[in-house]
């Protein structure tokens, strides 16, 4: 069946009849509501955890710890293949399967009778995230023309954060409510109702030039080594990141990395192009996005803790007390993404990165064994807030914008999959850093992480100094694309 394409690239064999209109604020609408749906199931399940455990009292923490670990693990590694899936087989069609295979795996879960099926379970929902995120911001990609990507990119990143201000709150409350399955049933509706509005109003796309399959062996060798090092990052509380074990498990990632590279640079038809790499914007957008995103996830996390375990909140509570700094991004991002789009992401992205770590110095000079939290963290998290909606979207377009077409799945998949794998040492991370926490050394242990923010911060400020100068300011945006993008339908 012939593809379709989008008018705004044709490529030079496609054709079209009974052209079709597609309003590219509406697919960014469907794309965003199944994007929300993932971001807000990765953070609900946190608070969702000891409830978990408590349903399955005879098996133990390391077990349980699974059914977050299988989750990670499962899309890091396959969050890049799915991504150059859809660019091969059609944005369209990968973002469908993976929006199903995330929400019957959402029920599964749900209904699971056992802790090794709950885990079994969670692995299908990460892979069908695996294919819906890339999926979904490669379809917004390519029905926007190239200067408003920024514009485009910060609402969908604003999403994510409103995901992450309302994500703590609302799980603490569905547990509280009914129980931890609740947290899952609450993806059906929103997945049905995406599911139905993407079949509408999706347009299909994918790359121009539809040559041979792309290299299996590739593909199996990056998820492996995606999959290593994630187990090694995850894993590195329970075995001690200097054990035998853990070193193992990181230097077999790193010698199946070598090889997938080596591969790579050898077959006509690469699981990824690795030239994508040679694009200064996508090589130091990617190395700024590592940078902030371990810092984010460990600031995230230690602040339910430390809320949690030193001021002695409740859950319900500590998720409150996360909210005003989402709600920050939520607000700020499309704003600023104008302003990207305008002046370039780097103009943004290095004092966004200083602001991230001012955050760090807060925490370090405020953040008492007493609750003060109008001194303390709401101003922290204020302050973190605008860090993330100068950083986080705009990391993300810088990423991609730069790209050909045909890479957009690709290249928002190798930016998300940082972006996980950041998170998930951020995570491991900050466990370490924590160590064994007591009431009389609890201040001190959190400012190791305080410290990580400020690092963190900086590093990525630094990164962004490297990407490229936009040659010069375009018109600002100020309303929706004029008209609607045509798009050829399939002969």
């Amino acid at each position: 069946m012939p593809s379709r394409f989008l008018a705004m690239t044709p490529p030079p064999s496609s054709r079209s009849t009974e052209p079709r209109q597609v309003n590219p604020w509406a697919v960014l609408a469907v794309a965003s509501l199944a994007a929300f749906m993932v971001f807000l199931d990765t953070q609900v399940l946190f608070v969702a955890f000891d409830d978990i455990r408590a349903s399955f009292p005879a098996v133990s923490f390391a077990t349980m710890s699974w059914t977050l670990s299988a989750y990670t693990i499962a899309l890091a590694a396959a969050l890049v293949p799915s991504g150059r899936m859809a660019d091969r087989f059609g944005r369209r069609r990968v973002f469908l399967i993976g929006l199903v295979a995330f929400t019957l795996a959402s029920v599964l879960c749900a209904f699971a009778p056992s802790a090794s099926l709950l885990v079994a379970f969670r692995v299908i929902q990460a892979l069908g995230a695996a294919a819906l995120v890339p999926a979904s911001l490669a379809v917004v990609l390519s029905v926007f023309p190239p200067a408003r990507v920024p514009v485009a990119v910060a609402v969908w990143g604003a999403i994510a954060a409103l995901a992450a201000a309302v994500g703590p709150t609302a799980g603490a409350l569905l547990v509280q409510a009914w129980d931890w399955r609740a947290v899952f049933l609450a993806n059906v509706p929103v997945g049905a109702g995406a599911l139905i509005l993407g079949l509408r109003l999706l347009p299909e796309s994918r790359e121009a030039t539809r040559d041979r399959f792309p290299d299996p062996v590739g593909i199996l060798l990056l998820a492996g080594s995606l999959t290593l090092l994630a187990l090694g990052i995850v894993q590195s509380d329970q075995w001690a990141w200097l054990s035998v074990r853990t070193m193992g498990v990181l230097a077999a990632g790193v010698v199946v990395v070598g090889w997938f590279v080596r591969r790579s640079l050898a077959v006509p038809h690469p699981a990824l192009d690795l030239q994508i790499f040679a694009r200064p914007s996508v090589r130091w957008a990617n190395i700024a996005t590592a940078a902030f995103t371990i810092g984010f996830t460990a600031m995230f996390f230690a602040m339910i803790q430390f809320t949690i375990g030193v001021w002695h909140y409740g859950v319900v509570r500590a998720g409150l007390a996360m909210m005003p700094g989402p709600v920050v991004v939520m607000v700020l991002a499309p704003l600023l993404g104008r302003v990207a789009a305008r002046f370039g992401q780097r103009t943004l992205l290095v004092p966004g990165g200083l602001v991230y770590a001012a955050a760090g110095v807060w925490l370090l000079t405020s953040a008492g064994s007493q609750p003060s939290y109008a001194t303390e963290l709401l101003p922290a998290g204020l302050v973190a807030g605008l860090g993330v909606s100068m950083v986080i979207p705009h990391l993300t377009s810088a990423a991609v914008q730069g790209l050909p077409p045909d890479e957009f799945g690709a290249g928002a998949a190798v930016n998300q999959a940082i972006r996980q794998l950041g998170a998930t040492f951020g995570v491991a991370l900050t466990v370490a850093l924590l160590g064994t926490v007591t009431p009389l050394d609890a201040v001190s242990h959190f400012q190791r992480i305080w410290w990580m923010l400020l690092i963190c911060g900086v590093l990525t400020s630094v990164a962004a100094l490297a990407l490229p100068r936009p040659p010069r300011p375009v018109e600002p945006v100020t309303g929706p694309v004029s008209g609607p993008v045509t798009v050829g339908a399939e002969g």
